[in-house]
């Protein structure tokens, strides 16, 4: 039997959902969620939100209390007393006291003690007088018993904490934590401790991704499931959660695919008051409210870059009204885009990208925009969004964007655009030691260049064969690089090969085999510096591209390249042998290349880029690097000035 599908109610803008949410959450009552309330200790009350204000059970202090080490007298027999005429107390007069002791009975003031002197027999002398109750403590200074210590409403920080502490307040009334109900669905989906899982199966990265989000937003995971795609299933499983949570999210299924079905269930418990909505990526969404169990039901597309977006805009604001949280202050900041974001019209687009300061603005790289590129979740610092009404952004435009990372973190930031090396990623975790992020966009040689250029970018990774002259980078830096002096630093001399399926069945042994064999090759993208050794040696060799079977197919890193052999969908390809060496596969080499860091000569004294420079001369990165294996960092560090190009 084939099974039904469901189909988009409507496309609707984002803040057309939104409103028919808010009003579908209005008329269930389901703000009234938000109203329970338990009593916790003041250790786990750290960020909470209190339900009800805090009232002081104790004064603070309880008792007139000593502020200062000294003497406690009484004030009136202190009168007089000056630096030429001294009062002179006897023993029984002058009682030492410490801070914090309490004031004794029949005294009214403390002489700290650095403006007492000894006499004899115990005697003291005074030489300035104190007013009653100077230098004490008065019961109920700080805190009235029978006070509001803390309002209701209050997220609670170390020193709310500390107050209830002194007004004798051990456990405070505080806003339940929203409870969610996570259920996660899908036939591949297996567990993340899954060992060696088969093709097909997916990692269930995305409960990981939702459980984070739900603690970051101020709630708590009451309830996690994993359903194959099985409607009833689902439908138990949503009873379930209804029974025992303010919120029932349910990830994938919310598509119009064969299998699934969570707008379809969801209008068996309640409204279906929104399904589609205008954005990308996530359009895919079901927003509803179950009306027995007045819960918010959302369903959250399965791509992480989808359901983090969703996640972000519509599960984020629930949880804060449900727990009476304020949404945190969101800094936003104008960047510079470094290339054309081409965007559909009649869609707001999120778009995760790197961002750092440049020549005195702020750059934004745009990184991988798929809906399933995990990637660009973590390493992205900020976020654009691109209105429905617009249908893109120039290269060079401004655009505003929220910043992922505080604004300090990005301002220290270096962004590397260029070449993919994996001694990058060492490179950056020695930098971090040294409050510096390294941040890369792979977009191959000559692109880095062009970004260095057009100064939307501190360094460009490169490595580009000049076929007449057989040397690297000078000609591609001049050609394609900034107007002005360049520096390339070298990071390492590196080893170029072809990288072939496990056991070589195809017995490859150099260029020539691949068009022989009929090899699956996976190639580098366009004006990479790989690809252009590639052409260079096919040209060698006397082979046309049109002779190697997927000359066309292209990845964006070497690592991709080795995993794409490693998975048996690629037979070779060219590249670097710590590839090969990370998936155990074959390595034919056929060139040792410098891999340079360009930058423009004047940056050299700029401290970032001097601690770079003093890293690639350390003992233990060059150590750390070699150890991957095809690299020699014998001379990482090295620097050489590019003159630019004399008009001729």
């Amino acid at each position: 039997m084939t099974a039904t599908r469901t189909v988009f109610l409507h496309d609707i803008p984002l803040e057309t959902a939104r409103e028919r949410f808010d009003a579908a959450l209005r008329a269930h009552g389901v703000d009234a969620r938000g109203d329970a309330v338990e009593t916790v200790a003041l250790d786990d009350a750290l960020d909470r939100v209190t339900a009800r204000a805090v009232i002081a059970r104790l004064s603070s202090p309880h008792y007139h209390a000593c502020a200062m080490d000294g003497i406690a007298v009484r004030a009136a027999r202190t009168a007089g007393a000056r630096e030429t005429a001294p009062v002179v107390l006897e023993a029984r007069d002058a009682l030492v006291v410490d801070t914090g002791d309490p004031l004794p009975p029949g005294f009214d003031a403390v002489v700290p003690i650095e403006r007492v002197e000894p006499r004899e027999g115990g005697r003291v002398a005074i030489r300035a007088a104190v007013a009653p109750f100077e230098h004490v403590r008065a019961i109920g200074e700080d805190v009235v018993a029978s006070d509001v210590v803390v309002p209701a409403r209050r997220l609670l920080g170390p020193a709310d904490l500390a107050l209830c502490a002194a007004a004798g307040v051990a456990r405070v009334d505080v806003v339940r934590r929203p409870r969610v109900a996570l259920i996660t669905t899908g036939d591949e989906l297996v567990d993340v401790t899954a060992d060696d899982p088969p093709p097909g199966a997916i990692l269930d990265s995305n409960a990981v991704l939702l459980s984070a989000c739900v603690k970051r937003y101020g709630g708590t995971v009451a309830l996690a499931i994993r359903l194959p795609d099985v409607e009833e299933l689902l439908v138990a499983a949503v009873a379930r959660a209804s029974a025992s949570a303010d919120v029932v999210l349910v990830n994938a299924g919310s598509s119009a695919g064969r299998d699934d079905y969570t707008a379809r269930v969801f209008a068996r418990f309640g409204d279906v008051v929104v399904h589609g909505v205008a954005i990308r990526p996530g359009h895919p969404l079901v927003l509803a409210v179950a009306r027995e169990a007045r819960v918010p039901l959302l369903g959250i597309p399965g791509y992480p870059v989808s359901a983090a977006i969703c996640a972000d805009l519509f599960l984020r604001p629930l949880l804060e009204r449900l727990g009476r949280r304020d949404p945190p202050d969101e800094q936003t900041i104008d960047v510079e885009v470094t290339r054309k974001l081409y965007s559909p019209l009649g869609e707001d687009e999120y778009v995760r990208a790197v961002a750092a300061r440049v020549d005195g603005r702020i750059v934004a790289t745009p990184l991988r925009r798929g809906a399933g590129v995990i990637t660009s979740l973590s390493r992205a610092n900020v976020l654009l969004a691109i209105p429905r009404l617009s249908e893109g952004a120039r290269a060079g435009a401004r655009l505003p964007a929220r910043a992922l990372r505080p604004l300090s973190a990005i301002e220290r930031t270096l962004l590397a655009v260029g070449s993919h090396d994996v001694a990058l990623d060492v490179l950056a975790g020695r930098l971090a030691s040294a409050q510096i992020e390294l941040v890369s966009a792979h977009v191959g040689s000559i692109a880095g260049l062009s970004a260095l250029r057009q100064r939307a970018a501190h360094l460009a990774g490169t490595h580009v064969l000049d076929p007449p002259t057989q040397t690297y980078n000078d000609a591609a830096v001049r050609r394609y690089g900034p107007p002005e002096p360049v520096a390339l630093v070298l990071l390492a001399r590196r080893e170029q090969g072809l990288v072939l399926a496990r056991g070589n069945p195809l017995a490859i042994d150099a260029i020539a085999g691949i068009a022989a064999t009929g090899a699956r090759f996976v190639n580098r993208q366009p004006d990479a510096g790989t690809r252009i050794l590639f052409d260079v040696l096919l040209a060698r060799a006397g082979i046309a591209p049109e002779a190697i079977a997927g000359y066309d197919r292209i990845e964006f890193s070497h690592l991709a390249v080795a995993q794409l052999i490693a998975n048996g969908s690629a037979d070779a390809g060219l590249a670097i042998r710590a590839a090969a060496r990370a998936f155990d596969l074959p390595f034919v080499s056929v060139a040792w290349e410098p891999y340079e860091l360009a930058l423009p000569a004047r940056t050299l004294e700029e401290p970032r880029i001097a601690a770079l420079i003093a890293t690639l001369h350390d003992d233990a990165f060059r150590r750390e690097v070699e150890s991957l294996g095809g690299y020699d960092c014998a001379h990482a560090g090295d620097v050489r000035i590019v003159a630019p190009q004399v008009p001729a």
